[in-house]
């Protein structure tokens, strides 16, 4: 099958998809563009990573459900899409149909995605990620969910899982083996050789996954790492991987291209990582110059949390960073990173809300694309703004009198993603 390519150019009045309309009206914040790094958004608006787990033959490899599932995001609007948890080495995946970004054959597969998403106008981001104690597990919609699968399970679909130290997750997941400095330091190699594939997907935006209890959250929390080594024990010698996957990837992702991490802000347990580690190592990002976005969510490290899901229940925890990132710095480093927030946020009034409150910069949904692949115009209608939707289904629109305004047949060339 033939790529896609527009076998025309846009019309004058045609903006892309997910770009407010000129009008008299004063546009929503959530239809304002904000610049991280090197990246200028076209609206506040991005896909959050979901696994899909979707991937054949333990292999890893993106296929036409990753083309048509991302890409219609794309379509719809969204201003950057950040691709599911994807795994530097095929012991940190989640299950055996996790995508894998260990190896070159992986490249192609995810380049066409990207080159796709690219067409229509958005960014394309990857988390790149590694369960941990957390791997090897029947995926989440299946029978058995979550269970492990044994390295000598007759499916050929396990295999021995690695963390900081022996402990299991739950009684119905495999007990970890504690990783050797060895183990550590070829894990670290591995987000960087990851990330050199990045570059040549052609990904505008890495972020590198420290949350919902998977290697890199294992290694932050005292209930899950009780090494004696210098990766643990203190706060700074629980955070000292993440220190150095971060100096890494920057080795070969240049500074001028945006970098993030997500967090987990709280464990929702009293005696593991909570919201003042999660501002102290913040500001240790800050203070480090290299970090350009922070993702705010939570848990996920420990069965026995007790979270308290309402509307918007994470918001919190971006909020608290924001202030805490804006903070006078001791070293006088002004602040550069943005900060998302993410969780149960479904309507446009809650986005436009935390926008406008100053309670983050960007607002990342997950489940609500998932309901909707056209999220960015429900949000639009709700707020009651006018976007321009993809071209070819801009007779979907509820009104389009714009080309009334155009007499002439000037066209112009399609603007380039930045």
């Amino acid at each position: 099958m033939e790529e896609f390519k527009y076998p025309f150019k846009y019309p004058e009045y045609y903006k892309g998809p997910g770009l407010p309309i000129p009008s008299e009206k004063k546009i929503p914040k959530s239809f304002t563009p904000v610049t991280i790094n090197n990246l200028k958004l076209k609206n506040r608006l991005v896909v959050s990573p979901m696994c899909q787990y979707s991937c054949s033959n333990n292999s890893g490899l993106m296929n036409d459900w990753h083309l048509v599932h991302y890409s219609t995001f794309a379509k719809g609007g969204a201003s950057m899409i950040i691709f599911e948890s994807t795994a530097v080495q095929p012991e940190g995946r989640i299950s055996f149909a996790d995508a894998g970004i260990w190896n070159d054959n992986q490249i192609p597969p995810m380049k066409r995605i990207c080159d796709l998403i690219h067409t229509f106008g958005s960014y394309v981001g990857m988390q790149l990620a590694h369960a941990g104690r957390k791997g090897s597990t029947v995926p989440p919609f299946l029978e058995g969910s979550r269970n492990a699968i044994m390295p000598n399970d007759p499916s050929g679909n396990g295999w021995q899982v690695f963390g900081p130290s022996p402990i299991a997750y739950s009684d119905f997941m495999m007990v970890p083996k504690e990783m050797t400095k060895k183990d550590i330091k070829d894990t670290i190699e591995a987000f960087k050789q990851a990330t050199i594939r990045c570059i040549e997907c052609g990904f505008d935006f890495v972020e590198i996954h420290c949350a919902h209890g998977y290697l890199l959250n294992q290694f932050l929390s005292p209930t899950s790492n009780k090494r004696t080594d210098e990766y643990g024990g203190s706060f700074e010698n629980r955070i000292r991987i993440v220190l150095e996957i971060i100096d890494a990837v920057r080795s070969v992702w240049s500074r001028e291209k945006a970098l993030g991490v997500r967090l987990s802000c709280v464990e929702w347990t009293d005696d593991g990582w909570g919201m003042e580690d999660t501002i102290k190592f913040t500001k240790v990002l800050r203070d480090l110059g290299t970090i350009d976005l922070i993702d705010c969510s939570s848990g996920g490290n420990n069965h026995l949390q007790k979270i308290k899901v309402c509307p918007m229940y994470q918001v919190p925890f971006a909020d608290s960073v924001k202030k805490a990132l804006n903070e006078k710095c001791e070293k006088g480093i002004e602040n550069k990173i943005k900060v998302a927030a993410v969780g149960l946020i479904n309507h446009g009034e809650e986005i436009e809300s935390i926008l406008q409150d100053d309670r983050a910069d960007i607002v990342m949904c997950a489940r609500s694309f998932l309901r909707n692949p056209l999220f960015v115009c429900q949000v639009a209608r709700e707020l009651d703004v006018e976007i321009d939707h993809q071209l070819q289904y801009q007779r979907g629109r509820e009104s389009d009198d714009r080309k009334k305004q155009s007499k002439t047949s000037n066209t112009t060339t399609i603007p380039n993603k930045n």
